[in-house]
């Protein structure tokens, strides 16, 4: 096994950079059959943009927002490759990468290589997760006729706490919503909602850059599910991010979203893990 230790010499930027997305977020020697490539483009440029420490260790890249801390996904251990390491190494080197953070995050780009690992993880307390990248390639069919509308990004924190609650309950969510909000205005942030009763009770989040776009968020408060408002936002986020050369949006790749978007002209692209030992 190679030396899984961090290298003397990283790149890092000041901790008072602002948030910078080139021009073309997707290399143009990557073919649009690629679509695995282009959607870790995608991702490798939002952390290069976010995040001011970038250090490459043997098997793939720490990236780590400082000013940031509880923004767990631009606080990880990226695994890029196939590191041959047991459950034990990769947190404890998790431990030695994240230091002074209040989580552990570990992100594979191999789902192959992570599996094996997932049950030992999860035996430690951690959370493991598949997620598949889909991209947009086929038209949309029609939907249901749900008045959707753009409003600002504050109109629905309420939301946001929830579904937040929702995922993991009782737990603090600190100074996160307010990094997530300049992050994601920084990214241009498009939000969708539908009302009852003149509030909202469910958004889509769009955020573009560099000649592409995610739906970055999709949900329904859970009074309001089964009625058409999930596939609603979805079609309303699709049509705003207009002509774009991707549109990615990840999924629980063992839970059922995947299919909504798939019946929304969404194909699987790439699929990874993530294993996530919360504060």
């Amino acid at each position: 096994m190679r030396e899984s230790g961090l290298p003397q010499v990283a790149r890092r930027r000041s901790a008072g950079y602002s948030l910078a997305y080139p021009d073309q977020v997707t290399p143009a020697s990557l073919s649009d059959d690629d679509a695995a490539a282009r959607a870790r483009a995608w991702r490798d440029a939002a952390h290069a943009a976010v995040c001011d420490v970038l250090e490459p260790w043997s098997h793939g890249t720490v990236v780590r927002a400082t000013s940031r801390p509880s923004y767990w996904a631009f606080n990880v251990v990226r695994v890029e490759e196939d590191p041959a390491m047991s459950v034990e190494e990769l947190a404890d080197f998790a431990d030695q990468a994240l230091a002074g953070l209040e989580h552990r995050c570990i992100d594979f780009d191999l789902v192959g290589a992570a599996e094996p690992l997932r049950a030992g993880f999860e035996a430690k307390g951690w959370k493991a997760e598949r997620l598949v990248w889909m991209r947009h390639e086929a038209p949309l069919p029609p939907g249901p006729e749900i008045v959707v509308e753009e409003v600002p990004y504050d109109a629905v924190d309420n939301l946001r706490v929830a579904w937040g609650l929702e995922d993991f309950p009782g737990l603090d969510q600190g100074d996160y919503p307010a990094h997530a909000r300049e992050i994601s205005l920084g990214r241009g942030a498009q939000v969708l909602a539908v009302r009852e009763d003149r509030a909202p009770v469910a958004f889509a989040q769009l955020e573009r850059y560099g000649g592409a776009a995610e739906i970055t968020h999709v949900y329904v408060h859970p009074e309001y599910r089964g009625a058409g408002r999930g596939t609603a936002m979805t079609r309303a986020a699709v049509e705003a991010a207009g002509d774009v050369r991707d549109l990615w949006i990840t999924a629980d790749d063992e839970d059922r979203p995947k299919e909504l978007y798939a019946r929304l002209g969404f194909r699987p692209a790439w699929v990874t893990m993530e294993f996530l030992r919360p504060p």
